[in-house]
């Protein structure tokens, strides 16, 4: 109930914008005008810019609107009624034409006072279900008609709204402080990754020190996939637009697809934008026995997409990244154990790093059918056989329509990090489709041919998009497992240098990662220095380190505990071999 009524009001606040907008600048023309996470936005051609300076006679007419109750009303209009409203909008113009040649009988509009707006609604019943100190207008960007860079450039003006102030405020308060965690901004400070003009929007350059967490994750998810039988291959990026054509991700997918065009043959490549095409060339090398399955299938070799350039976003959405891509091909009468044992990892990994998870069943859309692979058969059994699983398990879930992969049905992990932001990030799918389209065969204990099931899973997805969704969990403090330095030595001075990397010899000598700052700096610029590190464990050595037995550890909320050298060291090896948080 509630969320339906978070939905009503902030579509509602769309159109009161709009209204406030129209008043000052009644020949401005419309684009579309959704309801979004925690908000609205709105698309105008308008005469002059809107900035911010804009937002407060908007807001104030807004709650003026607000306090006069304004209904409202639902009713149809037939497509020449429509266009002749909006004879002057192209914007609307043109999505009327698209609704009538998608066989719409008339066209839904919405009444509130003067303004008649193309929309199917929901709304308030009248604007006093609204609270005026609910909402409040975010920022304004620039927004391509239906995000075609061909097209014209609108403004968008995008809104946050809630049930209360109160929400309001928390919201405003989290979101400063997801700004401070922004993984682009501490990943900079840290030094952690790179982005370069000359290499490419979308393709990350790991430092010294992000490589070194970037592995670390691998390493985990390595450790997790073998306990189960996985085993790594390393497969080519570039592969014939054949095997993509076989798998369907060319007719699907194409558009997100980089072509790769050869000096020497007009043959057509592309750069593969997921792995599991090629693995289905792994299993189909040789023939295989019903003995030999399951068969699983590890990949971490690069995939490659093309993001529209709006959309990239650091770490988190990239052109060029890696997945922690796993198959496995099964009988039927295994699928249930692959499930279960997936699954079980999963969970140990979102618990290493302290994030919890809901589980998502995400299905087919039957209404558009043609974004998928594979029969409206082969879709009811494969649904069917993942719900049974879920139930069989009584595991917690929520159904989304239209989720689905364009090859079949699959449960997404949704996990939650420490600002409570939700994440989908581990999956795992039932896939029936991909292996029929390539013919693949294995023999049963009858010796006649069957066709496998595949099963496609990722632990956490891209290290890379994890990284960054981690950096920004833990707000740059890696547990020490993680940490790229986990011990730093500060020298007071160039006198103790010598000393200070005698004491760092030890900790590598066990494994522990360590640097020493030697810089004629003061104690204090390198404790700063250590602090935006983000380092968990901070030694500053002088005189009396020197001659004492006992370190002064500096950890990283400032206090200072003492500690016997090889006490120390066992407890930093601990905490490694534990992965504890």
């Amino acid at each position: 109930m509630e969320n339906n009524q978070i939905q009503k009001i902030r579509h509602s606040l769309s159109h009161l914008m709009t209204m406030a907008i129209l008043e000052k600048y009644p020949k401005a023309k419309l684009g579309v005008g959704p309801t979004i996470e925690n908000g609205f936005y709105q698309d105008y051609d308008l005469p002059e810019k809107i900035s911010e300076k804009d937002f407060e006679w908007i807001e104030k007419r807004m709650q003026e609107l607000i306090k006069q109750r304004i209904p409202f009303v639902q009713h149809q209009m037939s497509f020449d009624e429509a266009l002749n409203l909006y004879k002057d909008d192209p914007y609307k113009t043109e999505l009327i034409k698209d609704l009538k040649t998608a066989g719409e009988k008339d066209v839904s509009f919405y009444k509130s006072d003067w303004f008649e707006n193309l929309c199917l609604g929901p709304h308030v019943e009248n604007t006093s279900e609204i609270n005026p100190k609910s909402f409040k207008l975010e920022r304004v960007a620039g927004a391509y008609w239906r995000g075609n860079e061909k097209n014209k450039m609108l403004q968008r003006i995008y809104g946050l709204a809630f049930l209360d102030a109160k929400e309001l405020r928390k919201y405003e308060v989290q979101k400063l402080e997801a700004e401070k965690r922004d993984h682009r901004k501490l990943g900079k400070e840290m030094d952690l990754f790179i982005f370069s003009d000359l290499i490419g929007a979308g393709m990350p350059v790991y430092t010294f020190k992000g490589a070194i967490v970037r592995r670390e994750i691998v390493n985990h998810i390595n450790e997790l996939q073998k306990s189960i039988g996985y085993q790594e291959v390393w497969s080519p990026n570039m592969n014939r637009a054949e095997l993509f054509k076989i798998s369907g991700h060319y007719d699907k997918f194409k558009e997100n697809m980089f072509k790769v065009i050869s000096n020497y043959t007009k043959e057509e490549f592309f750069l593969k934008p997921m792995n599991c095409p090629q693995h289905t060339q792994v299993f189909a090398s040789q023939p295989r026995s019903y003995k030999d399955l399951p068969i699983r299938i590890a990949d971490f070799a690069n995939l490659y997409r093309d993001e529209k350039p709006g959309e990239l976003n650091g770490l988190t959405r990239l052109r060029c990244f890696c997945q922690d891509d796993g198959h496995s091909f099964c009988r039927e009468d295994q699928i249930v154990d692959e499930f279960s044992s997936v699954l079980e990892i999963v969970k140990k990994a979102l618990k290493t790093y302290g994030m919890e998870c809901s589980i998502r069943l995400s299905l087919w859309d039957p209404a558009k059918k043609e974004k998928y692979l594979g029969d409206p058969e082969i879709w009811e059994k494969s649904q069917k056989l993942l719900e049974k699983f879920l139930n069989d398990n009584k595991i917690i879930y929520t159904k989304a329509l239209g989720e689905a992969a364009l090859y079949g049905p699959k449960m997404d992990f949704l996990t939650k990090d420490s600002l409570g932001r939700e994440w989908q990030i581990s999956t795992i799918q039932l896939d029936f489709i991909m292996p029929q389209r390539f013919g693949l065969k294995y023999n049963d204990k009858d010796g006649k041919e069957q066709t496998p099931v595949m099963v496609h899973r990722a632990i956490v997805g891209s290290p890379e998009r994890f990284l960054g969704i981690l950096i920004e969990h833990y707000a740059g403090k890696f547990p020490v497992w993680l940490s790229p330095v986990q011990v730093l030595i500060l020298s007071v001075s160039e006198k103790f240098g010598g000393k200070a990397n005698e004491l760092a010899k030890k900790f590598k000598e066990q494994g522990i990662r360590v640097e020493v700052d030697n810089r004629e700096e003061s104690v204090g610029k390198k404790i700063a220095g250590s602090r935006k590190q983000k380092v968990p464990y901070t030694i500053v050595f002088g005189e009396r380190e020197e001659k004492s037995s006992e370190l002064p550890i500096r950890l990283r909320d400032g206090k200072v505990e003492n500690f016997a050298i090889d006490k120390f060291i066992e407890k930093v090896k601990q905490e490694i071999v534990s992965r504890s948080l």
